[in-house]
């Protein structure tokens, strides 16, 4: 490094860093630096390298079974995922999603592990760059009449229809799905092994969470904008403040005891 550069204040050096290539003998240089803000920057800069370097050997796993089933000559595969099993009221809803190969996946993750801001935005990426989309959404009546895991693979089976192209292949989240003749693979926590199922886990979550904010407004009392319809205790003491609504599950134990808990 040059002895010019060495007089950089540490401000200089912290706007460097943001905007030029660091190489490893600059790095051991600033770690050497006897200034301690400087020694300072360049752990904070060796940290985030590590940082990046993990994320990105995270996002080329999640390729692993794509591109197994591309080498095998299966060149549209749908992702499928649901979003809403566990909850109390409102639908179940599941996402068919088929990725192309140059999908640029910068910050794809499982729903449940991203913002609400990043699920928005990796959203509207999906739906720009998507070669397919589809959404297929279940509501309490069948759920409450066939139950929860059925109305669920029924959610898959709509979100399938629903796309515009016909998939080779199937990936999904730890379910078999029945009634299906499209060949497909079930990987456990599929959401964080596989692009095209996380891509179908922010469509579904979204897509929910957006249907539950807006249901929100005509059953305020319940708070379904806090907690989508899940049994966290602010929504147990509301349903059996004022009962179940025309969007709770009556099939879930929690429903079903608070119609005779109503205070």
């Amino acid at each position: 490094m040059r002895r010019l550069e060495m007089k950089k204040t540490i401000d200089d050096w912290r706007v460097w860093l943001k905007e030029n290539e660091v190489t490893e003998d600059v790095l051991a240089e600033l770690l050497a630096d006897t200034r301690r803000g400087v020694q300072q920057l360049a752990k904070r800069h060796q940290n985030q390298q590590a940082k990046n370097k993990i994320e990105l050997e995270r996002l080329a796993r999640m390729w692993k079974y794509e591109k197994q089933l591309w080498a095998n000559g299966s060149m549209t595969i749908a992702g499928v995922d649901e979003a809403g099993r566990g909850p109390l009221a409102g639908p179940v809803v599941a996402a068919a999603v088929i990725l192309p190969e140059d999908f640029d996946v910068t910050g794809l993750n499982d729903s449940k592990q991203v913002t609400v801001t990043e699920r928005d935005r990796l959203r509207k990426h999906i739906e720009q760059h998507a070669i397919g989309i589809g959404v297929g959404v279940v509501d309490v009546d069948y759920i409450d009449q066939f139950n929860i895991l059925q109305a669920t693979f029924h959610a898959m089976r709509l979100a399938i229809l629903e796309l515009t192209v016909t998939p080779d292949h199937l990936l999904l989240d730890a379910v078999r799905l029945p009634q299906v003749t499209i060949p497909q693979m079930s990987l456990i926590k599929g959401d964080s092994l596989s692009h095209s199922i996380a891509a179908a886990s922010i469509i579904a979550k979204t897509t929910r969470d957006n249907w539950m904010m807006e249901i929100h407004k005509k059953y305020p009392q319940y708070g379904f904008d806090q907690h989508m319809g899940y049994g966290v205790p602010t929504h147990l003491k509301m349903l059996n403040k004022y009962g179940p609504c025309p969007i709770h599950r009556r099939s879930f134990a929690p429903v079903r005891a608070a119609i005779g808990n109503v205070t």
